[in-house]
């Protein structure tokens, strides 16, 4: 997967990113210089292999790094095995309190465990559960949730709060630490923005783990798009998180288009076409609402990082297009300006527009895609 802009970027643009230690998912790093990972979380019955397998294939298609899938009881770890080998991104078992269930996931093919080492039993139980891991070389996440904080957290603080998080968080982290088991990372979730932030701010000052940001619950697709990007925007602006999933009450693909989307905003992740586009009004030559809905569908396929200006008229249309792989300004009379890397190219009718910068932008990734496999082959003839 190419995940590297071919863009320059601007040094006021650059985010410094916190240093964590890499471990890995699979074959995924996570965290130290790797880029900063997509996941989702299948929500068909995982006993049901091809109803999962094929929403897996979906989430794959979407550009997922890494997919969680649920496993609370035996039916679901006994397919678990026919769906790991289905599955072309690593898979994480999502075990929560049976320590039978996270021993049969890492041996059916799991890249990760998501557990709480509290939830789990007894320490002998704790050490089967990590011996099963470290023998089948899986990771595990740490999950802590507001909404199920420990009885003596919450008799502590009185509430849910940042600072709980964090004491669950680090104490779990004990629990491995102490044998000798750290390929980890830690996610400290709530539905509040405010709390979330603040327990990821105060957690990236007390370990080097990696750390998998998420709003647990955020909502359904607009409300909770816009409460993942507040709080995970905030986070990844100031340098916090290695890995992400937007926990949206819609279907998992949009979860991944979501966090590429934030990503891409932040110039930490570059996937697909991102496509720069005015509101409209008045001064537009064409129906701008109406291009942009028919190109982001026609569009969708192409995974090669590149830029798409489509602006209704010359105000900022020419601006825009400068700094764009291909661009579309309106200028009435039923035509506007085509640019291509930044420059003015060809004229084109509003008729038949949406056809032709579908081709363009096609040809435009071909180019792209053809410059980063000579680079590759001249790295790997160097080495």
């Amino acid at each position: 997967m190419n995940t590297q802009d071919h863009t320059h970027v601007r040094p006021w643009r650059a985010i410094d990113r916190r240093k964590s230690r890499q471990i890995h998912v699979g074959s995924v790093p996570v965290g130290g210089d790797a880029p900063i990972t997509v996941q989702s979380m299948t929500n068909t019955i995982t006993g049901d292999a091809k109803a999962t397998i094929e929403q897996i294939r979906q989430l794959e298609e979407a550009g997922a790094d890494i997919v969680r899938v649920s496993c609370p009881d035996e039916d679901a770890t006994a397919a678990f095995k026919t769906i790991a080998r289905e599955s072309k991104v690593p898979l994480v078992a999502d075990i929560h309190f049976h320590y039978k269930r996270g021993i049969e996931a890492a041996k059916a093919g799991a890249a990760c465990l998501r557990i709480n080492p509290g939830n789990i039993g007894s320490a002998a139980r704790v050490r089967d559960v990590i011996q099963a891991a470290r023998d089948h070389g899986c990771s595990m996440r740490i999950g802590v949730n507001a909404g199920s904080l420990e009885r003596e957290l919450l008799e502590k603080y009185g509430e849910p709060c940042p600072q709980a998080m964090v004491d669950s968080a680090l104490s779990h982290a004990r629990i491995l630490q102490d044998h000798d088991f750290h390929e980890f990372k830690i996610s400290v979730k709530a539905s509040d923005v405010f709390m979330t932030v603040a327990a990821y701010q105060m957690l990236s000052e007390a370990i080097d783990c990696p750390l998998h940001l998420g709003i647990t619950e955020a909502g359904a697709l607009r409300s909770g798009t816009i409460k993942s990007s507040i709080g995970m925007g905030n986070l990844l602006w100031a340098g916090i998180g290695d890995t992400i999933r937007v926990s949206l009450a819609a279907d998992p693909v949009e979860e991944i288009k979501v966090g590429f989307d934030i990503l891409k905003s932040l110039g930490l992740r570059h996937r697909g076409v991102n496509i720069i586009a005015c509101p409209s009004c008045a001064r537009q030559g064409f129906n701008v609402i109406e291009t942009v809905n028919q190109l982001e569908e026609r569009l969708k396929h192409i995974s090669t990082p590149m830029s798409l200006s489509i602006i209704g008229c010359v105000v900022n249309g020419p601006g825009e297009a400068l700094m764009t792989d291909v661009g579309f300004t309106g200028g009435g009379k039923g035509a506007g300006m085509v640019y291509v890397a930044g420059k003015p190219d060809h004229k084109q009718g509003n008729e038949g527009m949406v056809e032709h910068i579908v081709s363009l932008v096609q040809a435009r990734a071909a180019e792209i895609d053809a410059a980063e496999r000579a680079k590759s082959g001249e790295l790997a003839a160097a080495e």
